[in-house]
C-alpha cells in the first residue's frame, strides 16, 4: 500500500524496464458474488491453502453490447489460477437470470456452474477501482498494477449503473500488485530493496467485508449500550414513584 509520492519514485526506478499496458489507465468493475451467509469471502479471510472467488468484472463501465467476464479466481497455496469465460452483457446477465446458453468454453462453464450451484451464489457486491498495469518488456508473464479509488456498494448490483458507493481508501494511497510466474526479475528486486517495499496480504473484497461486520457490531453495540441506559432510566423513575 503505497502514498501517491511513493509510487511515483517506484515507477522512475523502474520505468527503464516495464511498458504500459495497451488498455492504459482503467476503471476495472466488477461483481463478486456469494453465498446468503457469505460463506466464499468467510473461507478466504480465514486464509485457507484453498480458496476461491466467483466475479463477473468489465473493463469501464460497460453498456449492453460490452464484452465482460465471468470467472472464478482460484487461489492454491499462494499461486492464482483464473478460469474465465467472456460474452457481451445482455447475454451473460441472460445465461446468469435465466439459464440463457451462452458460446464459451464448456469445461470452464461446467465449473462456474456448478460453483453457482454448490454455493448458491447471488450478486453480492459491486466493487470498482481505478487501475493502470505495467509489463515487463522481456516477459510479459511480469506484470505491476497500480489501483486506487476502491470503491464499493451492496446495493444496486449491476454493472452498468455505473461507479458510486462508499470508499475504501483514499484518493491519494495505491495498492501496488505484483503478479509473476517465476521468480521476481533483479531490477524489481533492486527497487524494491532501496525503498524498503515488502509484501503485504491485502483483499479488497475482504476488506470492505470485514467494514461491514465492524459497523454492524458497532450499531448492535450502540443499540445495546441504548437500551441498558433506558433501562437504568425506566429503573430510577420506578424507584421514584415507589417511594
Amino acid at each position: 500500500m503505497l502514498q501517491q509520492s511513493k509510487k511515483k519514485q517506484i515507477l522512475d526506478k523502474i520505468s527503464d524496464y516495464v511498458r504500459i499496458d495497451k488498455y492504459g489507465p482503467s476503471t476495472i468493475c466488477n461483481i463478486y458474488f456469494d453465498s446468503e451467509n457469505h460463506d466464499l469471502i468467510r473461507t478466504s479471510l480465514d486464509k485457507p491453502i484453498y480458496k476461491e472467488k466467483v466475479r463477473m468484472r468489465s473493463y469501464n463501465v460497460p453498456n449492453e453490447n460490452t464484452e465482460v467476464f465471468l470467472e472464478i479466481k482460484k487461489k492454491y497455496d499462494g499461486v492464482v489460477y483464473k478460469r474465465r469465460i467472456s460474452s457481451q452483457l445482455h447475454d451473460m446477465e441472460a445465461y446468469l437470470n435465466s439459464g440463457v446458453s451462452i458460446d464459451c468454453n464448456e469445461q470452464i462453464k461446467k465449473e462456474i456452474d456448478y460453483c453457482f450451484d454448490y454455493y448458491q451464489l447471488k450478486p453480492a457486491l459491486f466493487l470498482a477501482y481505478d487501475r493502470i498495469a505495467y509489463y515487463d518488456k522481456m516477459n510479459d508473464e511480469f506484470r505491476i498494477s497500480f489501483d486506487t479509488n476502491i470503491i464499493s456498494r451492496d446495493y444496486d448490483l449491476e454493472l452498468e449503473k455505473g461507479v458510486y458507493g462508499e470508499k475504501l481508501i483514499d484518493s491519494d494511497t495505491y495498492i501496488m500488485e505484483v503478479k509473476c510466474s517465476s521468480g521476481y526479475p533483479m531490477w524489481f528486486l533492486k527497487a524494491i530493496e532501496e525503498m524498503k517495499l515488502y509484501p503485504h496480504s491485502f483483499s479488497k473484497y475482504g476488506s470492505i467485508y470485514e467494514e461491514s461486520l465492524k459497523r454492524k457490531e458497532s450499531t448492535i453495540y450502540s443499540n445495546e449500550t441504548d437500551r441498558k441506559q433506558e433501562t437504568v432510566i425506566l429503573g430510577k423513575r420506578l424507584v421514584k414513584v415507589v417511594a
